[in-house]
């Protein structure tokens, strides 16, 4: 590969994404908070770079992968940023999740240095990065959007352009919203087995062979039936996200009341000491407003 790729954020998502790219030949700058971040791509032959400017000044394309939008606009547009090294005609591709103003805001900024802007969130977690089977849901021009597929395409299994600047991280909240009702409502179906004296894992066998199968079944679905909270997908990225699908929701006048209580049970997660805990422990937020039965009977 010719081209020049630099990573910036190489933390459970980026890391893997960024080796998919050395894999598949492509010559790798990379850029992280933390030292020993960059450790395990240096030793596949990445080079090490002091900012995110010196990054953009030896690339033509720049992959982010922060947690934010503060965070993109920091790396992107801050003290030592990407723009202080850019050269027109590089493309910043953001994996980020942000809200979809905050992409086009970025986009925008870039644009008039001459640089392009993909919004390129991603979903199927740190295994999908690892096995480069990621949907990436993109915004942008398509002119840009198909210079860039070939290397999306060595990260993901789904790569689709879903319209102009911002479309990619629509997309993105829409994914999170339907993932967060999942898990609360699964959160409901395991305490409701619990509270009836039913063994939750034959429960959670049951619903993997009927229509209540899905992926976040799968992945969550175990952890709620051992109590298992250890962190996958850490609680705190799940309450930023169905922030910014309420937040996307408003924007259209879409009232979104599942959306409402998912944040809520989330903001309830967060106050319980929960940010870094796994997002299956919105199970305990759950069993917490279970009301105490009342004694005797009713006639």
């Amino acid at each position: 590969m010719t081209e020049r790729v630099g990573f910036i954020g190489l933390g459970v998502m980026g890391r893997p994404m960024a080796q998919n790219l050395i894999r598949a030949g492509y010559r790798m700058h990379v850029c992280a908070r933390r030292p020993e971040s960059l450790e395990p791509l240096v030793a596949q032959g990445a080079v090490a770079c002091a900012s995110p400017a010196e990054l953009a000044a030896g690339c033509d394309v720049v992959c982010t992968m922060v947690t934010a939008g503060a965070d993109v606009e920091a790396v992107v547009m801050g003290k030592a940023g990407i723009m202080a090294g850019a050269r027109p005609g590089l493309v910043v591709i953001d994996h980020s999740t942000i809200p979809p103003a905050t992409a086009r805001r970025v986009a925008q900024t870039l644009a008039a240095r001459g640089v392009d802007f993909l919004d390129a969130p991603v979903s199927g977690g740190g295994q999908g990065a690892i096995d480069a089977t990621l949907s990436i849901m993109v915004g942008g021009h398509e002119p840009v959007f198909a210079r860039a597929e070939p290397l999306l395409r060595r990260m993901g299994k789904t790569v689709l352009r879903i319209g102009d600047s911002g479309a990619g991280q629509v997309a993105k909240a829409a994914n999170q919203l339907a993932i967060v009702l999942a898990l609360v409502g699964l959160a409901e179906a395991f305490t409701l087995a619990r509270a009836s004296g039913v063994d939750p894992a034959r429960v959670l066998e049951a619903l993997r062979g009927g229509a209540a199968a899905s992926r976040v079944l799968e992945a969550m679905g175990p952890k709620m039936a051992d109590r298992d909270f250890r962190p996958g997908v850490e609680a705190r990225l799940h309450h930023k996200d169905v922030q910014i699908a309420l937040d996307c929701a408003a924007a259209v006048g879409l009232a979104a009341p599942g959306a409402a209580v998912a944040a809520q049970t989330f903001n309830a997660l967060m106050a319980r000491g929960g940010a870094r805990h796994d997002s299956s422990a919105v199970l305990t937020v759950v069993e917490a407003m279970r009301r105490p039965q009342a004694s005797g009977s009713s006639a």
